[in-house]
């Protein structure tokens, strides 16, 4: 994918011809929910390419926290500002935003012409780059395929992206085995870790007294930080929230909640969040917290409880106690810190009982996360700039796969 003009017959011979071809990489993040996940990787890579960065959806939202200018403020190239969600949390909604999603991604990525797009995870409104790339030839990177989570629509979306993506950057071996299981060659297939843990070893953690600060509330005692979202697969994607809050508003503890995701439901979320904080001096609601805030908070919490993969990925290198409810991370790969609750009020209140246990929390010392180290970022950057962009790299091939039938 040299320039047109380029009198040169390959890459390797452009510095013969005056020109000096540098890999132009275009990422797409539309929420918190990927930003602390991508952004280590965008670190490393704007430092050995071109690095072109659309920001969407809720970053640029005053209800989610208008995260769009904290980007700004580290710094990172803005080249495209894409507004796509609906002003309501509908299904419909949803639809609607990727919809027009695809239209702005299709713009800027038109004038942008990368060689490659880099995109992360499973959120619903990734679909809407993948397809504008596809329509435009430009092959995609994706981190964080190959992983399950049963419950929700992302778990589709996640599968989608594999399949329209060309090189796979994905968190653990069983992803990788998932990941080619699906007919992707194994040469496309690199086994990073998760970038979000990159986090630890390479930044510094805000202090127990900036972390209050930010959060409002006392780390004394350590509260239990909650994070909850739609379950999107469900026919009532706020079911299992209603029993979900009903059990956290008899729980004695000081609690921390946080913003949902951009979900079809998320607005009744933030009402059983707000109704308990209502009532409450010891429960505080944060529309957003940056992502190095974040860790904090999960430094000094006594568990992580709700439904996001935070808990499932991240919170095993705090050696953090996690009560992960309902179905929506369902079939995700977990350490032993993961103490799985159905929707139901009784088992949830056992749950966190068990997780608060100072005997629970003294048994997870020494845990391995399954999700890697903290070096994903740098992996990841080696196999995207390693690339030959050459025809063999965009033409996708599929590997043939055997059936078995039981």
């Amino acid at each position: 994918m040299r320039p047109p003009d380029m009198d040169c017959t390959a890459v390797a011979s452009s510095e013969e011809c005056g020109y000096r071809w540098v890999m132009h990489v275009a990422a797409m993040t539309t929420s918190r929910a990927d930003w602390g996940h991508i952004e280590p990787v965008l670190r490393v890579l704007q430092d050995q390419c071109r690095l072109s960065l659309m920001v969407g959806g809720a970053h640029l939202e005053t209800r989610f926290g208008l995260t769009v200018d904290a980007i700004a403020a580290a710094g990172y190239p803005i080249t495209a500002e894409i507004p796509f969600l609906a002003s309501d949390d509908s299904r419909r909604g949803m639809g609607e935003g990727i919809g027009r999603a695809v239209l702005g991604c299709t713009e800027a990525l038109d004038q942008l012409k990368p060689d490659i797009l880099l995109l992360i995870a499973d959120r619903f409104e990734m679909l809407a780059p993948a397809a504008a790339a596809m329509a435009l030839r430009i092959p995609i990177a994706h981190i964080e395929g190959g992983e399950i989570s049963e419950g929700a629509v992302d778990q589709q979306v996640r599968d989608a992206l594999t399949k329209m993506s060309h090189l796979h950057l994905v968190p653990t071996q069983e992803a990788a085995d998932r990941v080619i299981a699906m007919g992707e060659a194994p040469w496309r297939v690199h086994i990073t870790g998760a970038p979000s843990l990159d986090h630890l070893r390479r930044d510094a953690i805000p202090s127990r007294a900036e972390v209050e600060a930010a959060v409002g509330l006392s780390l004394d005692p350590a509260p239990i930080v909650v994070a909850f979202h739609p379950t999107t697969l469900r026919e009532d994607t706020v079911d299992e929230a209603e029993v979900f809050f009903a059990a956290m508003g008899a729980c004695p503890r000081p609690m921390v909640f946080c913003f949902p995701n951009a979900d079809a439901g998320y607005s009744r979320i933030i009402e059983l969040a707000e109704a308990i904080c209502e009532t409450r001096n010891d429960a505080v609601l944060r529309v957003n917290l940056d992502h190095l805030h974040y860790w904090g908070l999960l430094g000094h919490a006594s568990c992580l409880a709700g439904n996001s993969s935070s808990g499932i990925m991240e919170a095993a290198s705090l050696e953090l106690p996690v009560v992960n409810v309902g179905m929506r991370q369902q079939g995700r790969t977990r350490a032993a810190n993961i103490i799985d609750a159905p929707a139901a009020h009784h088992d949830i209140g056992e749950a966190l009982e068990l997780a608060c246990s100072p005997t629970f929390r003294a048994g997870l010392r020494g845990l391995r996360n399954p999700y890697g180290d903290g070096h994903a970022a740098d992996a990841i950057a080696s196999a995207i700039i390693s690339i030959d962009l050459n025809a063999e790299f965009v033409i996708k091939q599929q590997v043939s796969i055997t059936p078995t039938c039981n």
